[in-house]
């Protein structure tokens, strides 16, 4: 069978690698975001989809707008039975949604977590079970019917790159699943009254205060690596865990210091805290941090 792939992140290209090994399926046409510039040179870098799609010699499409004119025209010259998306980060025209069944593999269990973010809402939820939905696409963000769910358990001190690994092996999987079987499925609508939504993240979101302790964890599983969790004063918390001790009148006071770490209250249980990053300095130790600072034991720490 003959599939266009559209996508652009890793969890993409994963997906993708799994289309190109399969022998009964050839991928006709990648399309993914064009090229960005990256780190301080600003270096034009392609996405990790156009690098899988160069290296086995497929033709890569990059359109700036996938809903202009001669964009839509270009893709329906192109013979394919079905077209499979993943985080392509744009929306398709009713041309291309019409010209060949499109099959979209979302990171969450929908309707729930449509949108940009489903793996990181997951994990600043704290929710314990997770998946990977494959849908029929639609003009409407992540509204589609669906064909089939794969599920599992998400632990409590899961971060997000080990979940993100976990769900992109489902959906490499799920997809070939859906596309080898596709007549057998009979597509479901989803149920509005369940949806919810999760936006993009973005830098502010990293931002904490010595507030709820399991918030905090949860932001700092989701947002690891990036944006990471830091504190007003821009520092980072590297590497923490979750304390339970119930409720305290103020936040941010050291409460224990130990030999590789200390224990900060929140106004809801405590984090303990490794390792710590100061604006524009590198990743340290907290008790060099601390003793840096002449910190010890009823100091606040924010």
């Amino acid at each position: 069978m003959n599939v266009v792939f559209m996508g652009t992140p890793e969890y993409a290209s994963e997906i993708l690698s799994g289309l190109i090994a399969e022998p009964t399926i050839n991928v006709v046409a990648v399309y993914t975001q064009p090229d960005k510039p990256v780190g301080r040179k600003k270096i034009l870098t392609p996405s990790s989809v156009k690098s899988v799609a160069l290296q086995n010699n497929i033709e890569v499409y990059q359109p700036k707008r996938l809903r202009e004119e001669e964009a839509i025209s270009d893709f329906l010259e192109i013979a394919c039975d079905y077209v499979v998306v993943a985080a392509y980060g744009q929306i398709l025209p009713k041309e291309i949604l019409e010209h060949a069944p499109c099959i979209n593999l979302h990171a969450s269990i929908l309707p729930q977590y449509r949108g940009a973010s489903p793996i990181q809402q997951t994990l600043l939820n704290g929710d314990s079970h997770t998946g990977v939905t494959a849908m029929l696409m639609e003009e409407g963000l992540d509204t589609g019917d669906i064909l089939k769910i794969n599920r599992c358990e998400v632990d409590s001190e899961m971060m997000a790159e080990e979940l993100f690994e976990q769900l992109t092996f489902m959906a490499k999987g799920l997809t070939l699943d859906v596309l080898s079987n596709f007549e057998s499925y009979t597509p479901q609508k989803q149920n509005e009254k369940d949806a919810t939504h999760c936006k993009k993240i973005t830098k502010l979101d990293g931002e904490v205060a010595f507030e709820d302790a399991a918030i905090i964890f949860n932001k700092y599983r989701a947002f690891t690596p990036w944006p990471g969790v830091y504190l007003k004063n821009g520092l980072k918390l590297k590497k923490i865990a979750f304390e339970k001790s119930g409720s305290h009148q103020e936040g941010g006071k050291i409460v224990a210091i130990d030999k590789d770490s200390i224990v900060v209250n929140c106004k809801e249980d405590s984090l303990r805290i490794y390792t710590v990053q100061p604006f524009s300095k590198k990743e340290m130790d907290v008790i060099s941090y601390i003793n840096g600072k002449r910190l010890t034991l009823e100091d606040n720490f924010s």
